[in-house]
């Protein structure tokens, strides 16, 4: 079931060892959830027996923070949660917002007007995310699906614009044509740099826009050196998707699913197996509970 060598594991920088780990930071869809919507009975052990031995666990997810919450609550996380790509970092405990940065209205609304261009309308449902709730121009079936796995209610609003009296967390373009998806991350990325704009893709259907300060590595790290005084090598994460790079280049020991993507699988220090393998298990058994 392993997918990548022990050469390639000690090959990486800033290694960690498995003693060194304080803190695992895991994904949700596609790591810990797979087409279930649910954490398996194995996965979840896992992370118990993970939990005995002292390590603490955490979740850093692109969902939004009130999607992500019956996760954080089911694997009993005591951090603070890390959402839409550790845009927004929120202690479920206290409640207290450790972390809010958003999307300027000036590009929120030049995004508006990029997704509105006759070629592009018709192809792709447009969500903004403001304050943890989810507006919509319509309700296309895309939304819906995405909407009945998230277990959250979007809010249609015909133009977008009018949300913008506040500033969106993030803001997603979906569908189904993987290739609009390809041509769109591309086309942006040309036209805003890195330190204008986070532009990825969660899942190949997904392109995604966060503050330019936002990626899951900044959240880790701020979740780590910040808040719990740990150092890199104190630090294992486990993703699956694209939007997961920045966390796993970051950490001490950066696992891979078996299901990401290659060019996701190439920067990790190890591959698991897949996410309905229950991989994020598999991973977690090697290096913490061996």
């Amino acid at each position: 079931m392993q997918k990548a060598s022990a050469t390639h594991l000690a090959s990486t920088d800033h290694q960690a060892t498995a003693k060194d780990i304080k803190l695992l930071v895991l994904d949700i869809d596609g790591t810990i959830a797979g087409e279930s919507n649910t954490v398996s009975t194995g996965v979840k052990q896992a992370i118990i027996a993970a939990q005995a031995r002292g390590i603490q666990v955490a979740i850093a997810t692109g969902r939004m923070y009130r999607s992500a919450l019956r996760f954080h609550q089911e694997i009993g996380s005591t951090l603070p949660l890390m959402a839409y790509q550790g845009g927004w970092i929120q202690d479920p405990i206290t409640q207290k917002i450790h972390r809010h940065w958003v999307v300027s209205r000036e590009i929120a609304h030049q995004l508006i007007d990029y997704f509105e261009q006759p070629e592009l309308r018709s192809l792709l449902s447009v969500h903004f995310y403001i304050n943890d709730q989810l507006y919509v121009r319509e309700l296309t079936r895309e939304t819906q699906i995405y909407a009945e796995r998230s277990g959250v209610i979007p809010i249609p609003v015909g133009d977008l614009r009018q949300t913008l009296t506040n500033e969106p967390t993030k803001i997603l373009a979906l569908s189904d044509d993987t290739d609009v998806i390809d041509k769109l991350l591309g086309n942006l990325r040309r036209q805003y740099t890195p330190a204008e704009l986070y532009l990825t893709t969660s899942v190949a259907t997904f392109f995604e826009a966060t503050n330019a300060s936002v990626n899951k590595g900044t959240g880790v790290r701020y979740l780590a050196e910040e808040l719990l005084g740990l150092q890199i090598a104190n630090v294992m994460a486990i993703g699956d998707n694209f939007n997961d790079v920045e966390m796993l280049e970051y950490v001490g020991l950066g696992v891979a699913m078996g299901n990401a993507p290659a060019g996701v699988q190439a920067i990790a220090q190890w591959v698991a197996p897949s996410v309905e393998e229950d991989g994020a298990a598999v991973a977690i058994e090697k290096f913490l509970l061996y």
